[in-house]
This record gives C-alpha cells, structure tokens and sequence, in this order.
C-alpha cells in the first residue's frame, strides 16, 4: 500500500507551481458550477427528519388538565405550567422557581429581558439602562449574529472579545468591565455558536465572582444547545446561576434555553432561569404584556418527553442524525484542505455548527464562489458585531438541514472555493 503524499502548503509554491494550481482550481470549479447545485448551509436549523423525532406532538395533549386539575385551555399561569418546569429545571441544573417556561422562543425572551432593562433597569440597577449616557455590552467573537443585531437595534456598543475553547478570554473582559457603561456580555456557553466552545467552570466561575464597574452587570448566558451532543462524551453545561449566588452576584445570570432544535424549531417552549429577584423582575414587567403562556402546548411537551430522562433520550435521537453530517464536514475539509495551510475548521462535540477559518482576506471571496456554484452560506463576518470580520477570514458552517448526500456535496464545493480564493490571493489574481 502506497502512502499518501502530503499536500504542500499553498505559500511554499513557487509561482510557476501556484499559476499551475490556480489553473487547476479554475477547472475544478467551473466543474462544481457546472453541476447546477441549488444547496444551503446558512441557518442552524432542524432537517425534516429531525423535526419528524416530535410528531406525536401533533396528537398531544391527551386531555387539558394540568397535574393541579388546571384547565390549560384557559388564561392565567404566567410562570408556564409547574410539571415543565419542574423538568427542565433538573436539566439546567437549577430549582424550580427559577424557572419561567414561556413562549415557542428563547430570542423573545432576551428581547424581552433587555427592553425591560432599558425601560426601568433590573432589581440592582441605579437607574434604567435607558438613562445612561451609553450602553455598552462584550461580544465574544465568534458569536451569534441575532444576538448581536438585537444590541445594534437598541444603539448598544458592542465590544469584541476572542472566543477561545474554554469560554470568552477572561483578561479581556476582566478589563473591559472596570467600565461602569459595560452592563453586559453574551455568552453561548455550551457548544457556542459557531465555534462549539464550551465555557469552562474556571471561567464560569470568573464571571460569575468578578467585580464589575456596573452594579447591574448582566450575564446574558443562551444555553441554547445545552443538550444538542454529536458524541457520547457530554459536556455538562456550567451552573452559573449557582456560581454567582454563591459569588455574590445572584442577580447577574440571565440564563435562556428552549426546545426549538428539540423538537418543533417554530413551536418549542422556552426557558428563563435566574435568581429569585430577577424571575419576580421579569413576571412583574411581563404581567402587562401577556396574561400568560400557551400552557397547551407546554402540556403538550410534558406528556411527550414524560421527564428528564425522556428528554435526554430524545436528544441521542437527534445526535444519530447530526453525527454523520458534522463528520461529513470535517471528511470532506481535511480531504481537500490538509497540509494546504489555507483553513482551520473546529471539529465540535455538538451544537449546530462548524467554525471555518479561511486565509486572510478571502471568506467574503469563498462566499461569492460558493453562490456563484449554487451553494448558500451565510455571509462572511456575520458572526461579528455588525458583520465586521476585520480580518475577513470567518465563515459559519450549517449542516443541519440537508440530507447527508447534499451536506457531502456542498462542503466537496465549498473546498474547492476555499482553495481557489486561496490561489487568488497568493498569486494577486483578481476574483
């Protein structure tokens, strides 16, 4: 058996050699624009054949009564029915009145958490964020891209911080927050979106206990893929709420979660958890917006999973699809970009996504290739305050939705124009 020979890195052609594999990469993908490919990799979303893990949903509630004999069709029950909540606080590692089970989404609820903040301020603030002349808030980076236009909508300064493997680079922030106008900071702690980091319990517990110039400080932690695991080996999710209590800090952990990539993405249930303080806080505003959940559903979801343990098994469901598809991405990446020295990509133990790394200066390049070649991703930078990736190298992988065939497809396609931009920029060919 012959040994494969390592690909060279791109920097150490000589420019013969380079002119010679752009031509190649040229050829490879008027080839890919050939085939006519009509592929998306843009949003984190559920396949079909995930979705379907839930369909027994659509026959559920059986009956309308909630374990206190409520009827669940009527109004009231603000806080979402006890049996859910009751479950989802073993999950997130908290007690039950701490818990407020809400609507079909966890983005509403921290919308909701900050308007209220900039309207009267939280149970420790001085005044109403609104008030202060500015509002500033740390963004690790990569990130979330709704999380980050939420802020821009509301006028707040968003400042950029490394997201490195074991959470945001807690130096940085340590320092940012001597700054009594930086009242927050977002955080994916398990699995982040899109890198796959997961927040260690040492910088967990950093956050949790620093001083903060702000009184208010706010951890906005979005425990979004909490229990989304691609590998038996599960991160547990950092008590954060129990860290800052006992730092404290009760009152600065606003922790969200929901079942929208568990089971039905547009009629899921989701999850505030927080200290007592903040919980009474937020019902008390919430009370003159909503006179309360949509408790059927939410009855819907306890007789469907039944208790934690049905949750949990659900989401090893889930992780017999996403598996091959995340390992179709890492297959398909090292095939064709081994040894170039071009890209680095995260290879995540769960969550929704793949962290791609291109040479400076060419993701907004791939993603033109790629649309030019029928293949959707999301916007170069989009996972940086404002779409602003200053070094223009970042792009965020989503293999959730297609069927593994089209995943294997898209990311053959999306090597070939990482390598061709690559081969631009060395040589100074133009796009």
């Amino acid at each position: 058996m012959t040994e494969q020979t390592a690909a060279a890195p791109l920097s150490s052609l000589s420019p013969a050699e380079l002119e010679t594999f752009l031509e190649t990469q040229r050829t490879a993908y008027a080839d890919l624009q050939a085939h006519g490919l009509k592929l998306d990799l843009t949003r984190g979303k559920p396949s079909v054949e995930q979705l379907d893990l839930s369909n027994e949903l659509l026959e559920l509630p059986k009956g309308h009564k909630d374990s206190g004999g409520v009827d669940v069709r009527n109004y009231g029950g603000l806080s979402g029915l006890t049996e859910l909540r009751e479950m989802f606080a073993n999950l997130l590692w908290v007690e039950t009145e701490q818990v407020i089970a809400g609507g079909n989404s966890s983005l509403t609820m921290m919308h909701d958490c900050l308007v209220q903040l900039f309207l009267h301020g939280g149970p420790d603030s001085p005044r109403p964020w609104s008030k202060e002349e500015t509002v500033k808030f740390i963004c690790p980076v990569p990130g979330y891209d709704r999380h980050f236009t939420m802020l821009g909508n509301y006028g707040i300064e968003m400042i950029p911080v490394p997201m490195n493997e074991d959470g945001p680079d807690i130096a940085a922030v340590r320092e940012l927050v001597t700054d009594p106008a930086v009242k927050g900071i977002w955080i994916v702690p398990t699995y982040a979106n899109p890198s796959g980091a997961v927040c260690s319990q040492e910088v967990a517990t950093e956050l949790a206990s620093m001083e903060t110039a702000a009184p208010d400080f706010r951890i906005f932690w979005d425990n979004a893929y909490a229990f989304h695991h691609l590998t038996e080996d599960e991160a547990k999710s950092v008590d954060i709420i129990t860290l800052a209590s006992g730092s404290g800090h009760p009152n600065r952990p606003l922790m969200f979660a929901s079942t929208s990539k568990i089971t039905f993405a547009g009629a899921g249930v989701a999850f505030l958890a927080a200290s007592k303080a903040n919980v009474d806080w937020y019902l008390a505003n919430q009370q003159f917006a909503s006179i309360g959940p949509d408790k059927v559903n939410q009855l819907r979801h306890v007789q469907f999973f039944g208790s934690a343990d049905g949750v949990r098994e659900h989401m090893r469901k889930h992780r017999d699809i996403l598996a091959p598809k995340f390992a179709a991405v890492d297959a398909a990446l090292e095939s064709a970009l081994a040894g170039r020295e071009v890209a680095t990509w995260s290879k995540p133990s769960g969550g929704y996504f793949v962290n791609l790394d291109v040479l400076d200066g060419t993701a907004s390049r791939v993603v033109e290739l790629a649309k030019g070649a029928g293949i959707a991703l999301t916007p170069a930078g989009a996972s940086f305050p404002h779409g602003n990736d200053p070094r223009d190298r970042n792009i965020r992988l989503a293999p959730s939705f297609p069927v593994l065939a089209e995943v294997e497809t898209a990311m053959a396609g999306v090597a070939t124009c990482v390598l061709l931009a690559a081969a631009e920029k060395l040589s100074g060919a133009q796009g």
